[in-house]
C-alpha cells in the first residue's frame, strides 16, 4: 500500500507501520523482519517483545514509544510528530506496533496523520493477539458446536471518543464468543453490564497474559469467579479475555501449545 501524496514532497524517507505480533519471534512476518533489519528509525511500542527487538539493524536509531497504563513514555501526538520529523532525514523509519496495527493500536491515527504531512506510508499487517493468545492457550474462537461468531472489543475506551461507551448489551446478545483486549483493569465493571444484559454467571473466561511469550499464563473461570480469582492471584496487564463456551476447549487442546 502507498498512500504517498507526492507532488511538492520534502521528506526523504518512507513511514512503515509494522506490527510485530503478540511476541512469538516466530510469528513476525518476514516483510517486517526484512524491514527491521534495514531500518534506519524504529519506534517502538511497550509491548514489543526483547527478541523482536533483537532483529533490529544495530546501527539503527532506536526509541521507545511505549505506552502502559499510567505510564508513558511518549504522548501520541509526540509520537506522530516524531515519525514526521524522522522521516524528513532517514529513509527507512519503522514505527513498530505490538499486535497488528489497526487493532486497538492506533495505526489508523498514525496513519491519517502521516498522509496529511505528505509523507510516504506503508501499513505492514501483525498477528493480533485476541487471536494468537487465544490459540496458544488452546482456545479456538470458532467451533462448530460452540461458537460461529466472534467479536473483539476494547476495554479501555479513549477519552472523548464520539461514542464512550461500549454496549456491552449489544455484544451479549450478537456473538458467541467475545474476545476483550486491555479489559483487566474494568474486567468488574465489564462483567457486571455482560451479566446485567443476561449473560449467564456459568459462562466460561480465559484471561491469556503474556500471549505466545515464554512466559505465557493463564486463568480460567466463570463471569461468577473470575473477578474474584484475579484478586486472588494478582493476574494482570497485559491480557485479554475470551468469554465463551469455546473457553472449556482449554482442558483439552492447552497441553498441545506451540514450543
Amino acid at each position: 500500500m502507498n498512500c504517498t501524496q507526492t507532488e511538492g514532497r520534502k521528506y526523504l524517507g518512507k513511514v512503515y507501520l509494522v506490527g510485530a505480533g503478540p511476541g512469538d519471534p516466530g510469528l513476525m512476518t518476514l516483510k517486517g523482519k526484512g524491514l527491521l533489519e534495514c531500518a534506519d528509525v524504529v519506534i517502538y511500542d511497550a509491548l514489543v517483545s526483547p527478541t523482536i527487538l533483537a532483529m533490529i539493524n544495530p546501527q539503527a536509531e532506536q526509541i521507545n514509544a511505549g505506552k502502559r497504563m499510567g505510564r508513558h513514555s511518549l504522548l501520541q501526538d509526540e509520537t506522530t510528530q516524531l515519525l514526521i520529523d524522522k522521516a524528513q532525514d532517514n529513509a527507512i523509519v519503522v514505527r513498530l506496533k505490538g499486535g497488528d496495527p489497526f487493532i486497538f493500536g492506533r495505526g489508523g491515527e498514525e496513519m491519517a496523520e502521516l498522509v496529511k504531512a505528505g509523507i510516504s506510508v506503508e501499513v505492514v499487517p501483525g498477528i493480533t493477539s485476541g487471536i494468537a493468545a487465544a490459540a496458544y492457550a488452546g482456545i479456538p474462537l470458532t467451533h462448530r458446536l460452540y461458537s460461529s461468531s466472534v467479536t473483539f472489543v476494547t476495554g479501555h475506551e479513549a477519552a472523548g471518543k464520539y461514542k464512550p461507551i461500549v454496549n456491552w448489551n449489544a455484544i451479549a446478545h450478537s456473538c458467541e464468543t467475545i474476545v476483550i483486549y486491555m479489559g483487566i483493569h474494568n474486567l468488574p465493571y465489564i462483567v457486571e453490564q455482560l451479566s446485567a444484559a443476561g449473560l449467564s454467571l456459568e459462562t466460561p473466561i480465559a484471561l491469556v497474559r503474556w500471549g505466545t511469550r515464554p512466559e505465557q499464563e493463564e486463568l480460567i473461570g466463570t463471569l461468577k469467579t473470575i473477578v474474584e480469582q484475579v484478586e486472588q492471584t494478582g493476574f494482570g496487564a497485559p491480557a485479554i479475555a475470551v468469554i465463551g463456551q469455546v473457553v472449556n476447549m482449554h482442558a483439552i487442546l492447552s497441553s498441545c501449545r506451540p514450543v
